[in-house]
């Protein structure tokens, strides 16, 4: 993990200074064609200086295989004169690390949610109204419920990144775990949260030393982006906890937590990707498209098969389904932006999208017909029920709070304190509501 240095003020004020002056190459203004930069610039691209842009992916899965793809190809064919370097760091790097040795990258591709804050709270986000007037890009192909999420991040309404899919919640079930336990295969008709709980039940067994878990519904912060509910009312200002669907959620959440077997040996109450797809002796996993989809054509490519298919998302009855944007957004920091921002204005191409679709991801722009081609060019896709990715009405995420980061590691604290402290539902939540709700308060006061 990089090492945060004690000059990291000194950068931040940098920082500041680049953003006062506008910093970045200049690239004339164009006009484009359905968010592509226009034509004159592909053109005059290759008159242009070499450039090198680094690349840095936090809180994501994005593969090497779909980074080359999806970004560093289509960069290359229109753009010859930039070249993608992606950074690699391990899981516990964070955005102030990099900062702190001035290495953030000129690019950084994360989901929407805290993570957009983390980076708007260091100073380092460049906004793009002004970008996108001055290269003339259409960004009202994009999905208007990504839009909105999007720019809903900022008191102005700004566009602070360009999106790359929208990356929903799907179901996956290992097929060989059912036939093992001789278990009917899921229903392709969209189940509830509480349906697929009770079918996970069934395959929550011990055998031949291996303690098999039929579903890891995941914890809160999960099953809420089924629900219109935010973690903080934007009426009142204070935390939704004493909503009786938060009940609800950690209700359902206890009941996992009760089946004999669930919790691990080391007291484990949410499991990984590696629980489904390595040791596969998870049954059911919801999840993210892209957390899973990429991860398992590698694998395939490995030469390892697991026998797996799709079913649609658990929902709370309404048939909707939560997701998150997976954006990239440029650092102001960037002696390149104009370049940078060619690149990422190049992901909201039909060319670029199209890709993102036969790739196993749900397009971020307004075609219909780019979902039918839905995972097309990925092998492992092959033979699967695609059409159910696609059962649920996908809802627009709920409105973000600054403080939702913490906000979210006080669920998870209530989620282990009923899981392995046997709280009771109804006065965890009490406790959560007013630890909440301090933490509000002093960020009213403080800032902080």
């Amino acid at each position: 993990m990089a090492k945060v240095k004690p000059w990291m003020a000194i950068v931040l004020a940098m920082t500041l200074a680049l953003t006062a002056c506008g910093g970045g190459n200049t690239s004339e203004p164009t006009t484009a064609k359905a968010g592509n930069a226009a034509e004159g610039d592909a053109a005059k691209s290759e008159e242009k200086e070499p450039v090198t842009l680094t690349f840095w992916n936090y809180g994501n899965t994005i593969t090497d295989t779909e980074f080359n793809k999806l970004i560093v190809e289509p960069t290359k064919a229109k753009y010859p004169h930039i070249t993608l370097e992606r950074i690699k760091t391990d899981e516990n790097t964070k955005p102030e690390d990099l900062l702190s040795t001035g290495q953030l990258p000129d690019i950084i591709y994360t989901s929407s949610g805290p993570s957009y804050y983390r980076f708007l709270d260091l100073g380092v986000v460049q906004e793009l109204d002004e970008l996108i007037a001055k290269h003339g890009v259409d960004t009202s192909r994009i999905k208007p419920a990504i839009a909105d999420s999007i720019r809903s991040f900022t008191p102005e309404g700004k566009l602070i990144a360009i999106p790359l899919s929208f990356n929903l919640f799907i179901t996956y079930y290992n097929k060989e775990i059912f036939d093992k336990f001789n278990v009917p295969y899921p229903s392709d008709e969209p189940q509830t949260w509480s349906e697929w709980l009770e079918l996970g039940r069934q395959l929550t067994v011990q055998d031949n030393g291996v303690q098999y878990l039929g579903i890891d519904l995941g914890g809160p912060s999960s099953l809420v982006r089924s629900l219109d509910l935010p973690n903080v009312d934007p009426a009142t200002g204070r935390s939704t906890l004493a909503d009786p669907q938060w009940t609800s959620i950690f209700e359902l959440l206890k009941q996992q937590y009760e089946i004999p077997g669930f919790i691990g040996a080391n007291q484990e109450i949410v499991y990984d990707r590696d629980t489904f797809i390595q040791e596969r002796r998870l049954a059911i996993r919801p999840s993210f498209l892209a957390n899973m989809v990429g991860p398992l054509e590698e694998l395939r490519q490995e030469g390892i098969e697991l026998d797996w298919d799709i079913a649609p998302a658990p929902s709370f009855g309404d048939n909707k389904v939560g997701g998150s944007i997976h954006s990239v957004i440029l650092s102001n920091q960037s002696k390149h932006l104009d370049d940078a921002f060619l690149v990422i204005a190049n992901i909201l191409s039909d060319e670029t999208q199209r890709l993102v679709s036969r790739n196993g991801r749900v397009p971020a722009i307004v075609d219909p017909e780019l979902e039918k081609e839905f995972g097309a060019d990925i092998e492992v896709l092959k033979g699967k029920k695609i059409e159910n990715v696609f059962k649920l009405e996908a809802k627009q995420n709920n409105p973000p709070h600054v403080l939702d980061n913490k906000l979210g590691d006080v669920l998870t604290k209530t989620a282990e304190e009923i899981a392995l402290q046997g709280k009771d539902v109804n006065s965890a939540l009490r406790a959560a509501e007013e630890e909440s709700n301090r933490l509000i308060e002093t960020w009213e006061k403080t800032g902080s």
